[in-house]
C-alpha cells in the first residue's frame, strides 16, 4: 500500500525535487543498466519521479513506460517531457513477461519491508526471461521518516542482493556512493543490476 504522507511530500514539493534530481548520480547508472539491453528495448520506469532518467533513456533509442504514485510528479513528467506517464502504484504491477527492463532508481526505498518481497516477485514476472532489473535504495537498517515526513525502508547490500537470488533474479552490477537528498542529509546509497534467470 502506498504510503499517503510520502506521496504528500513529493506533490508538495516538485520544483524542489526538480532542482535536486540534476545533481543525482543517474547519467552512470543509466549507461550501465541501458547497455544490458537491445536497441528499443522496452523500459518501465518505476517511480519515474519528474521524468528525467525516462528521457534520458529514451533519447538513447529505448521505448519507455513510467508510472509513479505521485500525481504531480506525474504531470510534471508529462508536462515536461512528454512521456505519457501513469499514476500508479508499485502494487498495481500485474504484467507478465512483459519489460525487457525495469528501472526503480531511490523509488522502493519507500515500500514497507513487510510489502518488499511481492513488490520483488511482481516486477521478476513482469520482466521477460533474461531482462533486467535497476534497483538503488539507501544504505542502512530498518525502516523510519524522514524530517520531511517521507516513509524509508534501509537496506544492507546483502540484504538485498539475498531478496534478489529468493525471487528469481541473479545480482550483478553495484554501485556505491553518498548523496544529499531533498532533507538536507547526507546519506550512503547503493544500486544493484539484475537479470532475471532464464
Amino acid at each position: 500500500m502506498a504510503d499517503k504522507q510520502t506521496l504528500n511530500v513529493y506533490d508538495d514539493n516538485v520544483d524542489k525535487y526538480r532542482q535536486l534530481v540534476d545533481k543525482l548520480p543517474e547519467l552512470e547508472s543509466i549507461t550501465q543498466f541501458t547497455r544490458q539491453l537491445n536497441p528499443g528495448a522496452l523500459i518501465l520506469d518505476l517511480g519515474c519521479g519528474i521524468g528525467n532518467a525516462a528521457a534520458r533513456m529514451r533519447e538513447r533509442g529505448f521505448n519507455l513506460e513510467c508510472i509513479d504514485g505521485s500525481p504531480e510528479m506525474v504531470k510534471a513528467a508529462n508536462d515536461t517531457f512528454s512521456l505519457n506517464a501513469k499514476t500508479a502504484f508499485f502494487s498495481d504491477l500485474d504484467t507478465i513477461a512483459h519489460y525487457d527492463g525495469i528501472w526503480a532508481n531511490f523509488s522502493l526505498l519507500h515500500t514497507p519491508k513487510a510489502d518488499f518481497p511481492a513488490n520483488l516477485q511482481a516486477i521478476n514476472t513482469a520482466l521477460k526471461p533474461g531482462g533486467y532489473f535497476f534497483i538503488s535504495l539507501k544504505t542502512g537498517e530498518g525502516e523510519n521518516r524522514d524530517v520531511l515526513g517521507r516513509f524509508y525502508a534501509y537496506y544492507k547490500e546483502d540484504e538485498l542482493k539475498n531478496l534478489l537470488l529468493q525471487t528469481g533474479f541473479k545480482p550483478g552490477h553495484t554501485k556505491r556512493g553518498k548523496l544529499r537528498g531533498m532533507a538536507g542529509d547526507l546519506e550512503d546509497w547503493f544500486s544493484v543490476i539484475s537479470c532475471k534467470q532464464r
